[in-house]
């Protein structure tokens, strides 16, 4: 073999290969409703058929072992072969010629001198970036980084630059040193577009730049924040995925930190750009960023390597007693509001072994670092993060916050909805010692506590839930356990059943969903962490929004309009699932092929009425808008009557229960 297959047939192999034609050669598929196939599982032995198929959006399902992919996986699976064999394989089948790229770069799609390439590309672009800085158009700029706290020397520090806010300034500049305009595109750096799609123009215009570097300092990418209002953008914009930028692999800060990390077994994590520049000028020399994507998986590998493998389980309950940690320590500033909590519950999901070093430090006024240092001065943010806590008490704490504990139904209802949470810490000594806390901070009987907890243990063989969260069941399986991921639960509630059918209805109909209003709910809609998860998901990816443009383009490209948007649909599909991880991409391939009741038309039961399935997704989606808001008036008049007319946001207030009121029975009456 020549080398590593190229991006664009893989997705080739992948939208000729039809799922159901290549998994009937191995299972006896059945109509399981409409364009749904079921049959038993080829992976594991079974009685009732659970092995579920969706031709449509080319995903398949195992809802009795937890196994599920695409048609590349399936073979992989089915015929004991590696990802390049099994493309190989569908290529023969399917008549796709494949490209090999020479060398064997380190991922696929990268052809030797191509990385290089854009590696040199990016250099010049913030060597580019840094000079237009001084200009004077780069003026907005300079005085956004001084009203932030930030000198000249700062800026240098940290590479800041700007970028002019002409349409081709970089695309001409780098052309004239020797690059091609894929190799612009190809990097980021570029996008194309005009009525042709064939127009190339700058990503970043009149933005304020900070170049991304990888652990070595090279940079692989760039953010970049608007400034001014005209600009209808974004308010950060990132380098795309490309073969050098993944964003769920790179930390902002991270070449800056790394040796203090190492050095220290401590990093900070921070929410933004300004705040690690605000950080390091603080002397909190390792502080790092994530770049447009939640704190996940791959983030906690990086982070593992920096730190050395540390395992002290009780690190977080000794550093909370007021002493030092043993072992590393890695602290989230979240923001005190509920983006900050949720992205403390994602953190707390993600890794049970690295949540034990986790802390969270929370300004009480909701300051981010950059705003601490600007009102506390460079003391501000030392004096956050000596107020840490750890992540298991934060999350404990968090589910409590809602709720009024002076009253004997509030304290009841924390109890219902925290137990859940220590019940999911796996650690045993660590699980004791938050039953012991939880009972003190409820003020409940120790040994009443105990026994919720244990109770929420033992339903807990399936991951339970607590406001929102999935919580792992207090497992002893070792970290090399090779059973597949199951992304979601098995929900009786029926609040948690709407979330979901409202995910899979987003999953499987993005065009209905779009034309429902589905990226308007927002990701408060979903009380479950993996939903809300899922949502978020589908939110980096562009949205449902995205979908109706690349059923046009298939279409402008010849393709029938059914076919095209069986075509755009995959596509879009497969980006949402390349931007999860872990139990979110296992949860996206079981909403892909998750039964709906789809209505039919008349006669032919297994097509769907076009009408009738937007009505239903609007249904589905209006019906979850207004939980939504009835759970926000809910929390928002319980404030209100507890505030005095005369107490400062009553009014305020006030106007927003009405507005919400106003909302719901425009939604009612499908105005």
């Amino acid at each position: 073999m020549a080398g590593l297959i190229r991006r664009e047939d893989i997705e080739a192999v992948r939208e000729r290969a039809r799922l159901e034609d290549v998994v009937s050669e191995h299972v006896t598929l059945k109509s399981a409703g409409v364009g749904s196939l079921k049959g038993l599982c080829p992976f594991h032995d079974e009685r009732t058929p659970s092995f579920h198929v969706r031709p449509q959006l080319g995903y398949w399902h195992c809802f009795g072992c937890g196994e599920g992919g695409d048609v590349i996986t399936f073979i992989e699976k089915i015929h004991h072969l590696g990802f390049a064999e099994a493309v190989e394989y569908l290529a023969d089948r399917t008549g796709v010629q494949l490209r090999y790229e020479e060398g064997g770069a380190v991922r696929r799609g990268v052809e030797p001198g191509t990385r290089q390439r854009l590696m040199d590309a990016n250099r010049l672009a913030e060597a580019w970036f840094r000079e237009q800085l001084a200009t004077p158009e780069a003026q907005p700029g300079r005085d956004f980084l001084t009203s932030r706290g930030f000198d000249r020397h700062a800026a240098a520090h940290f590479g800041v630059g700007y970028a002019p806010a002409g349409w081709d300034n970089l695309a001409r500049y780098l052309r004239s040193s020797g690059y091609t305009e894929a190799e612009l595109v190809d990097s980021g750096l570029c996008s194309r577009g005009g009525q042709d799609g064939r127009r190339v123009y700058d990503r970043f215009r009149g933005r304020l730049i900070w170049p991304i570097r990888d652990v070595t300092g090279a940079t692989v990418g760039f953010g970049a924040r608007k400034l001014l209002e005209e600009d209808q953008g974004p308010k950060y914009l990132n380098t795309p995925e490309t073969p050098v930028f993944h964003k769920s692999q790179v930390l902002y800060g991270l070449d800056l930190a790394k040796r203090e990390v190492a050095r220290s077994h401590r990093i900070v994590v921070v929410e933004g750009y300004t705040d690690v520049m605000a950080a390091h000028l603080s002397g909190v020399t390792t502080a790092v960023a994530t770049c447009g994507t939640a704190f996940g998986a791959d983030h906690v590998r990086v982070v593992r390597r920096l730190l050395g493998d540390v395992d002290d389980p009780a690190a977080g309950v000794v550093t909370g007693q007021g002493r030092e940690a043993r072992g590393g320590e890695v602290i989230f500033t979240f923001d005190g509001d509920a983006a900050g909590q949720k992205a403390a519950l994602r953190a707390y999901a993600e890794d049970q072994r690295f949540a034990t070093q986790t802390f969270v430090a929370v300004d009480p006024g909701g300051l981010d670092p950059c705003d601490l240092r600007m009102k506390e001065g460079d003391s501000g943010i030392p004096r956050l993060l000596s107020r840490r806590v750890p992540l298991f008490e934060f999350v404990i704490r968090t589910s409590l916050s809602h709720l009024d504990l002076d009253t004997s139904e509030g304290r009841v209802r924390g109890l219902r909805s925290a137990a859940p949470v220590v019940a999911g810490i796996r650690d045993r000594a660590l699980k004791r010692e938050y039953t012991r806390r939880l009972a003190g901070w409820l003020g409940l009987p120790d040994a009443e506590v105990h026994a919720a907890v244990q109770a929420a243990s033992r339903r807990g063989a399936q991951p339970s839930t607590a406001r929102g969260g999935q919580w792992p069941a207090d497992e002893t399986a070792g970290p090399d356990a090779a059973a597949p991921m199951r992304g979601l639960p098995p929900v009786t509630d029926p609040v948690e059943q709407l979330e979901r059918e409202a995910l899979a209805v987003i999953i499987q109909f993005p065009v209905a969903a779009h034309q429902a209003g589905a990226d308007e709910l927002g990701a408060d809609s979903f009380g479950q962490l993996t939903h809300r998860a899922v949502y978020e998901a589908v939110a980096a990816a562009g949205g449902t929004g995205e979908v109706p443009g690349l059923v046009q383009q298939a279409v402008a490209a010849g393709m029938g309009e059914q076919e095209a948007q069986r075509r755009a649909t995959l596509r879009w599909l497969q980006q949402v699932r390349d931007g999860a991880i872990g139990l979110v991409e296992a949860a996206i391939t079981e909403l892909a092929v998750a039964p709906l009741p789809l209505p039919t038309i008349r006669g032919r039961g297994t097509e769907v009425d076009a009408s009738g399935l937007e009505r239903y997704a609007k249904g589905v989606l209006d019906s979850l808008a207004v939980m939504g808001i009835n759970r926000r008036l809910v929390e928002m008049r319980s404030r209100h009557r507890r505030m005095s007319p005369q107490e400062e946001g009553y009014r305020e207030l006030f106007s927003q229960i009405a507005a919400l009121e106003q909302r719901r029975m425009q939604i009612r009456q499908g105005t």
